[in-house]
């Protein structure tokens, strides 16, 4: 049963995240050198050097623990209340990360217009749309076995 659309859309949900980890959130130049965030940390390129300048361990492995617990959600099918409730509690992790991330998004400048914003500031947006997605699709899987049950 791994063949259900909500499995899909929850593999899409944990590459999305786990792509939050190498792609770019926020940029801004300072200088002759350019500043970016990524979920591993702050880094800075000069010329064709990248440094990183700090590192964000906690945030790292928080990224990489919500794409674990939305991958291992995958294999919940046969139990579609904790599927339901998981994909939720993913939504909401989803949101703390990007909150997270917003708050080293400030160490780059107090002045957003400043700031660059990358594909990567979009991805837990992306991420929780998928996770609601699947959400959709548990219930159309719920409503059809209860319009099958109801048929014996």
């Amino acid at each position: 049963m791994i063949q259900r659309v909500q499995s899909i859309w929850l593999l899409l949900a944990t590459l999305t995240i786990s792509s939050f980890l190498f792609i770019p959130l926020v940029s801004a130049h300072a200088g002759n050198a350019t500043q970016f965030i990524t979920a591993r940390g702050l880094y800075q390129i000069a010329g064709t050097d990248t440094k990183l300048l700090e590192e964000s361990l906690p945030l790292f492995i928080s990224t990489i623990a919500v794409a674990i617990i939305c991958f291992a959600n995958i294999f919940n099918f046969r139990n579609r209340k904790l599927q339901k409730r998981i994909s939720i509690l993913t939504i909401f992790l989803i949101m703390g990360l990007s909150f997270w991330c917003s708050q080293l998004a400030q160490k780059l400048g107090d002045n957003l217009a400043d700031l660059n914003f990358g594909i990567g500031s979009f991805l837990p947006i992306i991420a929780a749309i998928f996770c609601f997605l699947s959400i959709r699709g548990i219930n159309n899987d719920d409503k059809l076995i209860r319009s099958a049950d109801r048929l014996r």
